[in-house]
């Protein structure tokens, strides 16, 4: 397959995420950044800015839209409306609601003749297609995964959604017994909840931090039934001491095939979360828009995507290299 016809890509939101997709885009052979969708006026980009209300006008004019939105409400709220006027992919993170997500998306988006790629950052999204992978080499297999450390974008953002939260940053930090453990092939009493913990720090007036805390520490599918504390501070120490974003994990699988144990991990060391979670989201991107020119239509996890969709260059220059 060779694929000539520039894919023209626009973005919806403009926070971390979304500045990110913009140089990504910007950096790409085969894309061209038609614009961005804003509910502010005015953003500091040379983009052409265009309301997010306007979307329809502009639905001939765009191959694909990165949804760079909050998973925590802007998602759910509001990707189906996106999908039933144009092919997306977005970043939706939260693992327990991805199969009614792909379901709802799947309606919108096949009504409407367009392609939705759902759930394509690092987890889900790269970790999902490792785990698969790896589990499928064993027999038996044990695996486990491990996020951090790091800070976490969709967990932030949850916590900044919060009422009363001025700024925040949530932290993952994995357990380095489960992890040894997990190498050892004894992972299999590990769970997520037991092998992490969650660190919030936030801004906030003092009068909210009991009822803020709280929150935090019940909000279902992010922080329950986590070990989390919340940490207080001021905007000055904030802005001093939690301004980077950097992030990372691992997928450990081990297998014992017949009488030898067998490892394979997969890791990501990352220095700026937004732009790496940007690189997975603009590479499923042009998949996306690929597989919509082919009629392939209604929504699609990392899983159901072949990975030579996702590289700029030609499937024959591919396997020419792997020869």
């Amino acid at each position: 397959m060779t694929e000539t016809k520039r894919i023209r890509a626009a973005i919806a939101g403009y926070g971390n995420l979304g500045r990110s997709a913009e140089k990504l885009i910007r950096a790409q052979d085969d894309m061209d950044l038609v614009g961005i969708f804003s509910r502010r006026s005015s953003l500091d980009t040379d983009a052409p800015v265009f309301p997010a209300d306007s979307a329809a006008q502009h639905a001939d004019d765009i191959d694909v839209v990165l949804l760079c939105l909050g998973s925590a409400t802007d998602i759910p709220e509001q990707a189906t409306g996106w999908a039933e006027l144009f092919t997306t992919v977005d970043t939706y993170d939260n693992h327990a609601d991805i199969p009614g997500h792909r379901a709802r998306m799947d309606a919108a988006a096949r009504a409407n003749g367009h392609t939705a790629m759902v759930g394509t950052g690092w987890d889900p999204g790269l970790f999902s297609v490792n785990r698969t992978m790896a589990e499928a080499l064993f027999p038996s297999a044990q695996q486990n995964t491990f996020w951090g450390l790091g800070a976490s974008q969709g967990h932030s953002d949850a916590v900044r959604r919060v009422p009363g939260v001025q700024r925040a940053v949530q932290y993952t930090i994995p357990s380095d017994d489960a992890l040894q453990a997990a190498r050892r092939g004894d992972g299999a009493d590990i769970t997520a909840h037991t092998a992490h913990r969650r660190e919030v720090v936030a801004v906030a007036e003092e009068s909210e931090q009991e009822r803020i805390r709280e929150q935090i520490v019940t909000m279902p599918n992010y922080f329950e039934p986590y070990e989390t504390t919340v940490e207080f501070v001021s905007v000055e120490e904030f802005e001093k001491n939690h301004q980077g974003l950097p992030h990372g994990g691992r997928v450990i699988t081990t297998g014992d095939l017949g009488g030898s144990l067998s490892t394979v991990e997969f890791s990501l060391e990352l220095e700026r979360n937004p732009d790496f979670t940007a690189a997975a989201q603009v590479a499923y991107a042009r998949a996306a828009a690929r597989m919509n020119r082919s009629g392939q239509v209604g929504a699609f996890t990392v899983l159901e995507v072949a990975p030579y969709l996702l590289s700029p260059i030609p499937l024959d220059e591919l396997i020419a290299r792997d020869v």
